[in-house]
């Protein structure tokens, strides 16, 4: 399945580079661009195109099926989503994802960094540091250790050697205040325009974005601290707050718009179409939504039976059925046909004549304004500045106002669940409760904020592989068979990352 989601971004990248003339910065011309900036123009097109499109498939899925917001099902016989839920997720099984992020984004981005210098576009090159920065923290955050120091330097070094995930964290802040520093220039011989598939348009608007989206990888970074260093997250977040700016509405998500063209939808939903029996929404989430008469569930899942104003999740090991609500409108986007439902009031996976039609074009969500309100909310419980009730609301009406929740019923629900009123602990529990329902669909960050703060409270599967719940990713086979340098395979998917010691 990982093959097919890679033709489809590589599809994606090429139907997208000959139209170039479109993605282009409106100022410049785009029949007089030398060769070499027309060069990084296309470059930030297909790293841009390959993060959104990574958004959206392995990692995303592993994630939201060890953190219990997907479950895998079946037409019959066992399939890969069924056994990446009960943890058997294997060094082979990361090998395409790794492949992605090493051999084609990162190298991309080191390309334009590169080349960004020569010809004094420092515009394209602080884009390209902070996208970086980015691709790194997912990175860590999934495999640990990393080649940091001695990648992307493409035939001078083959073989990279592992850098210690701390210190590339350490890194990432410096990498980006050096992207913040370079997009700040008053000249640059090139900027990034629409050709950039996020924040696209004129660089005069969106460089606001891509300062704002920084800063915020920030906090996300100084937070992921808080197991091991309180007193460092909140002097580093303390700091930033009095000197940053951050996100102020869901229009600055940092997230990749898709299209109901061919080759241009939504890898959430394409999966979906290409595997309309692999998935469906998990009994973990969809009970705790149920809890509170969540009005989010309306575009997070199908109702089970249809019309019936119900939803129901599956559990890993469950026997194949139909029965239960799948992904809806808000990963997979606008609904295009709805058929009648079959007679038990399911409908079809995929391309079953009884399967809902979506456009595609619902974005991937990789940080939002959401998440940025409940990094202050957590910092604030600790004692960074603001106010974690105020920080706390704003996140649930963000989500909210994703999801297409009318203002009457998020008002109503916060008044019902958006009271910061126990002790620390229990405030931080309802604080990442609230978090993992607004991060569905985003990128990993649910498996990292459990493995620091142990909420939202999941327990491992009944069919486990192996005894507990993964805290990393395998590192890949393809490293352990072709780098000399890459460290032994780790003993389990229960090794962990530096922040979850």
């Amino acid at each position: 399945m990982k093959k097919i989601i890679f033709i489809v971004v590589i599809a994606f990248t090429i139907t997208t580079i000959p139209s170039c003339k479109k993605f282009l910065d409106i100022n410049t011309d785009p029949d007089r661009l030398p060769a070499e900036q027309a060069n990084i123009a296309q470059l930030l097109t297909t790293a841009t195109a390959n993060i959104g499109f990574t958004g959206g498939s392995d990692l995303q899925r592993y994630t939201a099926l060890i953190m219990q917001q997907y479950s895998g099902q079946s037409s019959g016989a066992q399939n890969q989503t069924q056994d990446y839920e009960k943890y058997l997720i294997t060094g082979s099984d990361v090998n395409n994802l790794f492949s992605t992020l090493f051999a084609t984004i990162l190298n991309d981005l080191e390309l334009i960094i590169t080349k960004g210098a020569e010809l004094n576009a420092p515009h394209y090159t602080g884009v390209a540091k902070i996208l970086k920065a980015y691709t790194y923290q997912i990175s860590v955050d999934a495999f640990g250790d990393l080649p940091y120091s001695e990648a992307q330097k493409k035939t001078e070094n083959l073989s990279p050697k592992y850098d210690d995930d701390e210190q590339i964290y350490k890194n990432l802040i410096t990498l980006i205040n050096e992207g913040i520093t370079e997009i700040n220039q008053t000249t640059s011989s090139a900027s990034p325009g629409a050709n950039s598939l996020i924040y696209p348009g004129a660089f005069s608007t969106t460089k606001t974005n891509w300062i704002k989206f920084a800063n915020t990888l920030k906090l996300r970074i100084f937070t992921h601290y808080s197991k091991i260093d309180k007193p460092f997250l909140v002097s580093q977040i303390t700091s930033l707050v009095g000197t940053g700016t951050f996100m102020t509405a869901n229009a600055d998500n940092f997230e990749m718009r898709f299209f109901n063209e061919a080759n241009r939808q939504n890898p959430i939903s394409q999966f979906e179409v290409l595997r309309g029996n692999y998935l469906v929404a998990n009994k973990t989430i969809v009970d705790s939504m149920n809890s509170r008469l969540d009005p989010r569930r309306a575009t997070y899942f199908t109702q089970f039976p249809a019309g019936s104003g119900n939803y129901r999740g599956a559990v890993s090991g469950a026997p194949p059925s139909q029965q239960y609500s799948r992904l809806h409108s808000y990963l997979r986007g606008t609904v295009l046909t709805t058929p009648p439902p079959n007679t038990d009031g399911s409908f079809d996976g995929g391309g079953g004549s009884r399967a809902i039609i979506y456009a595609g074009d619902a974005p991937v969500r990789m940080l939002t304004f959401a998440e940025y309100n409940f990094i202050r909310a957590e910092a604030a419980l600790y004692g960074a500045p603001g106010v974690a009730q105020t920080f706390f609301q704003a996140g649930i009406m963000a989500s909210m106002q994703m999801a297409g929740v009318s203002t009457a019923d998020a008002t109503a629900y916060i008044a019902a669940n958006g009271l910061l009123s126990g002790d620390l602990a229990d405030n931080l529990k309802r604080i990442i409760q609230e978090k993992y329902v607004a991060s569905y669909g985003v990128v990993l960050e649910p498996w990292t904020d459990w493995r620091r703060t142990g909420y939202p409270q999941i327990t491992k599967v009944s069919n486990a592989v192996v005894d507990g719940i993964p805290r990393s990713l395998l590192i890949p086979q393809s490293e352990i068979d072709l780098n000399p340098n890459a460290p032994a395979q780790k003993a389990s998917v229960l090794e962990r990352i530096f922040w979850d010691k």
